[in-house]
């Protein structure tokens, strides 16, 4: 483990200096012994930057660049929310949480400390208490599990499946501090054999509001072959200067990655026919591969054998956005869809 600990941290220093570190560390090798991987990592970095300071400077202003936010599913409807910061800004961060849970401690709150820093986290980066302020968090469900306790499970974009009694409490059972934010439900319907979404046209180059958050409740996550990233971009599977028109059936959403490499020369993509919206994915090496979108929740597929029914009957999902109540409300729905707005 220390070994490999000390190539890491050498990673950036000539092989000549890569040598004359090991030289150092190797000289006594009682140093080392009974420290653990803190105390390894420390005595390599002073090492190394005693070696050339220049080039772990330059390692260390090229890892500032590299600061981002990322957000991951766990079990059990929670996330993981990773800040990747310069260690100074890192800390002040974390020392801030934690003098005020210290003092909300101290003055009887009596949830737990890291409770309490997830909670005012939460709050001092999206400015309320409840954490949803103006935004749409995409809560699709049948109307059933809204309105009549079913248990058919919810899907929340950009995390996946959730249980239905949790969905609805998000909608329903709204603390008092959220009581300024608005509850909008958007009717959609499906086929009830298939669970395929109606589809909506446009002649606009670029995916209108309404277009785009339809592909997003559709699609859920990159449709690009053994990809489940989140989407990022609303692409047109027949390209726009093809003569690809701007619909719910020629459009697909994808994350970055797979739209830019689509472009690239040697990949080609259609609709076929399936029992869902389907694109045929075919790869500059000629391997051909089939996505077709996902059920939406409470769809009852047709079993082998049996025809699919020709007419599409109304099966409606509901999607959730929250608005604040002095903002504007989302933009109206397209044709064939109902919003309707409950009190917060």
């Amino acid at each position: 483990m220390a070994a490999t600990l000390i190539v890491k941290e050498t990673a950036c220093l000539s092989a000549e200096d890569r040598c004359a570190v090991d030289e150092e560390i190797a000289a006594d090798t009682g140093t080392l012994s009974g420290c653990g991987d803190r105390a390894v990592i420390a005595a390599v970095r002073a090492a190394a930057y005693r070696r050339d300071p220049g080039s772990v400077a330059k390692r260390a202003g090229h890892a500032i660049s590299e600061r981002t936010v990322t957000l991951r599913p766990a079990p059990d409807t929670m996330t993981r929310l990773t800040a990747l910061l310069p260690v100074a800004q890192g800390v002040a961060v974390f020392a801030a949480l934690t003098r005020n849970a210290d003092t909300r401690r101290a003055s009887g709150d009596e949830r737990g400390k890291g409770q309490i820093m997830a909670d005012e986290l939460v709050q001092r980066v999206t400015g309320t208490p409840g954490g949803i302020a103006g935004i749409e968090i995409q809560l699709v469900m049948t109307d059933r599990t809204l309105f009549q306790g079913d248990s058919e499970p919810a899907r929340l974009a950009g995390y996946g499946i959730v249980p239905a009694e949790w969905a609805r409490k998000a909608i329903l059972d709204q603390e008092p501090e959220t009581s300024e934010l608005t509850t909008w439900l958007r009717r959609l319907y499906t086929a009830p054999a298939t669970g395929d979404l109606l589809a909506m046209d446009s002649k606009a180059r670029l995916f209108p509001t309404g277009l785009r958050r339809y592909l997003q409740v559709r699609d859920d996550t990159c449709r690009t072959p053994y990809c489940d990233a989140p989407i990022r971009h609303h692409d047109h599977i027949t390209p726009w200067h093809q003569h690809g028109p701007t619909t719910s059936t020629n459009g697909q959403g994808l994350c970055e990655a797979c739209n830019h490499t689509k472009e690239t020369s040697g990949w080609t993509t259609r609709t076929v026919p399936g029992p869902r919206h389907t694109v045929q994915l075919r790869t500059p090496t000629g391997h051909t591969y089939h996505s077709t979108a996902p059920p939406p929740p409470g769809t009852v597929l047709a079993l082998p054998g049996h025809p699919t029914p020709l007419l599409t009957q109304p099966l409606p999902l509901l999607t959730q956005s929250r608005d604040k109540a002095e903002g504007t409300p989302p933009a109206h729905p397209p044709a064939r869809k109902r919003r309707v707005a409950l009190d917060a």
